[in-house]
């Protein structure tokens, strides 16, 4: 039987009447979540419950110590058990506080867990303070949170909708707490796409990690996902969470499922790797969009500069503004080696990423490192409105260091914006979701890896260019008798610092001279003529308040070269498929003939003339131009307002 998971969920948070009043809207989400939470660890240990409780007082008298909780989490049949004889309904009323509290620290320590990192004890304190407490164990103890009842998936999806209400409640952010799960079903899908063979054999045994795993939204839909591509294979999940709360739900939920919750990690993921060194086979994340990192960029900068690429930050760092991409970095450094098997990588990401940072910053050299090492697989450009908390435009980038042949040094270009369908009532920001023949289509389309009208495939030098300095030469005409300029002269702080007496000599020389030089050569030798010998400083001084372009003037030259204007300098991105001289001789030299290439300026890493740069501008692959309407239709429209606001004007007056 398929339950109506938004309606369990309704039902479960209507406790939240009974909270009204004596708690702030919220906190309704601190007790309603742990206690849905404990009904359903008891509902799983129901069946064992009995030898559980037999064997708890044989290993008791025998003192066993430690070595009781592997043989109890034997005779439970799961990875946690409880030893208390007590249940939610056999509490009793008098005590209950007491009895609850026994009866949650009689869980296994891993199941204990969960409940300390909601201060649950805290919480129930205030609910029997408040006579609330029988109240709310009651209305629970009647649900039948029991597999039979709902289905791990079930309870997963009931598990994501009291999050989301919990968040929005308490005012935060949904999406810091799990994905929507239309968009996990996609992203997971194109994580598993070229594994079919791979996954149906039997035995198999693969590896899923997320490193802002939330309420486990990714991690449970890769079990599940696996589970139908092949009841045999077996998933070993793994995961690190930041938020208390949702590594709580994220951890109960792997409990129920039988994973190692060893493997769910509680912490800041890129200023403290819990699962350093280990390597996995699927990798999938939806890192916060746009949040900064200044917190932690001491660690970070000093993981960067003392282990390069050793470390997870080689290939650049981003602005601290947004860290996401020090997301993606992190899941290439635990990707498998091709030999052992490869990684593949489904991540979200937010349009800034694309194209974010010029020629040589840390951005774009984290793309280069990407594209350069051919990791970067696909992206797929997902519609508007598809998170709870915003409304921006996001993307699925995956990655993979085992393509197949015919992907090879090849980027596929998805543009799925127009895949969506309308929600019937908005969550949050979510006003549309993906529905699975549209998810379909987006799979279908990453797998034919043919060009449509939405979808683009690239060499991967087509994202690459060369940033070139284009330098002109610097032509000044000196005006020595302009007031203007004079009076901005001296009231210049720098000329402040001139002895009094060099102030002197330089005006009454500059009253001496001619009204306009052509040649700066002529205009110091004019000054020295005149008997007064400046320092370069000085000079500089002169030229910035007498001097401005002239196309008529004369070369300036130093050594003799031609000095370049800097208020002149432009650049050029020359497609890396270019050769850089032949562009600029085509698109450069026709305009500005006197224009030339500063060689000086060269990558770091080739060593070549030009900074390499890569971005990758989604949206200029796939604009379609719109032309304008007529003319004529647009005279009518604004003849037809104007009338319109006569009339209205008329009616006033009247």
């Amino acid at each position: 039987m398929v339950i109506n998971f938004s309606d369990a969920a309704a039902k479960i948070w209507a406790v939240a009447d009974l909270l009204r009043g004596e708690f702030k809207q919220s906190q309704y989400g601190r007790i309603i979540l742990p206690f849905t939470l404990l009904r359903r660890l008891e509902c799983v240990l129901e069946p064992t419950k009995a030898q559980v409780l037999q064997a708890a007082k044989k290993y008791e008298a025998q003192d066993m110590g430690d070595a009781a909780d592997k043989l109890l989490k034997r005779e439970s049949g799961r990875q946690f058990y409880n030893t208390s004889p007590m249940t939610l309904a056999t509490l009793g009323e008098t005590q209950i506080f007491d009895n609850l509290d026994a009866y949650i620290k009689a869980f296994s320590p891993d199941a204990r867990e969960i409940f300390e990192h909601f201060h649950f004890t805290d919480y129930l304190d205030q609910l029997d303070a408040a006579n609330l407490l029988f109240l709310v164990v009651q209305r629970f103890a009647n649900w039948d949170l029991s597999p039979e009842a709902i289905s791990n998936y079930e309870m997963g999806l009931i598990f994501e909708e009291l999050i989301r209400r919990f968040a929005e409640s308490s005012n935060e952010t949904a999406g810091e707490h799990f994905t929507p799960r239309d968009i996990v079903h996609l992203a997971t899908n194109l994580a598993f796409m070229d594994d079919d063979d791979t996954l149906s054999q039997s035995g198999v045994v693969r590896s899923l990690y997320d490193p802002t795993a939330g309420t486990g939204g990714f991690l449970s839909e890769g079990t599940h996902l696996m589970g139908e591509m092949n009841p045999d294979a077996v998933i070993r999940v793994f995961g690190q969470e930041l938020n208390p709360e949702s590594y709580a739900i994220c951890k109960g939920d792997m409990l129920i499922k039988a994973q190692d919750i060893a493997n769910i990690k509680l912490g800041n993921t890129l200023s403290d790797d819990q699962l350093p060194r280990q390597e996995f086979d699927y990798m999938l994340s939806n890192p916060p969009f746009g949040v900064d990192w200044k917190k932690i960029e001491k660690t970070v900068k000093d993981e960067h500069k003392l282990k390069g690429y050793e470390g997870r930050f080689g290939p650049g760092l981003p602005r601290v503004s947004d860290g996401s991409l020090l997301f993606l970095l992190h899941l290439v450094s635990k990707m498998r080696d091709p030999k052992d098997g490869g990684s593949r990588i489904a991540i979200i990401l937010n349009g800034s990423p694309l194209f974010t940072g010029g020629a040589g910053s840390g951005e774009s050299e984290i793309r280069r490192y990407l594209l350069e090492r051919d990791l970067l697989e696909a992206i797929v450009a997902l519609p508007t409105d598809l998170f709870f908390n915003t409304g921006i435009a996001t993307y699925i980038w995956v990655l993979s260091n085992r393509k197949a042949p015919e992907r090879k040094g090849k980027v596929q270009l998805i543009n799925a914006t127009g895949l969506f369908a309308p929600m019937r009532r908005s969550l949050g920001s979510k006003r549309r979701y993906i529905d699975r023949d549209q998810i379909a289509t987006i799979v279908d389309q990453y797998g034919q890896f043919e060009e449509t009208d939405i979808c683009k495939v690239f060499d991967v030098e087509d994202f690459g260019y060369r940033r070139i300095t284009v330098e002109r030469p610097l032509q000044l005409a000196f005006h020595p008798q302009d007031e203007t300029r004079r009076a901005a002269l001296t009231a210049d702080k720098a000329w402040a610092k001139w002895p009094d007496a060099l102030q002197t000599d330089t005006l009454a020389a500059l009253d001496s001279l001619a009204e306009k030089y052509l040649s700066r050569s002529a205009f110091k030798k004019a000054l020295k003529k005149a008997g007064v010998s400046l320092s370069a400083v000085q000079f500089k001084l002169l030229q910035k308040h007498l001097g401005e372009h002239d196309p008529e003037a004369e070369v300036c030259t130093v050594k003799g070269k031609p000095e370049p204007d800097p208020s002149l300098r432009d650049y050029e991105n020359v497609p890396l498929k270019e050769d850089v001289q032949t562009y600029f001789e085509r698109e450069v030299l026709p305009h500005v003939p006197d224009a030339w290439i500063d060689a000086d300026k060269r990558d770091a890493k080739d060593g070549r003339v030009g900074i390499v740069g890569y971005e990758i501008p989604f949206n200029r692959h796939f604009y379609e131009y719109t032309p304008p309407r007529p003319l004529e239709e647009i005279d009518a429209d604004l003849d037809r307002v104007s009338k319109e606001i006569m009339d209205l004007l008329g009616e006033v007056h009247v």
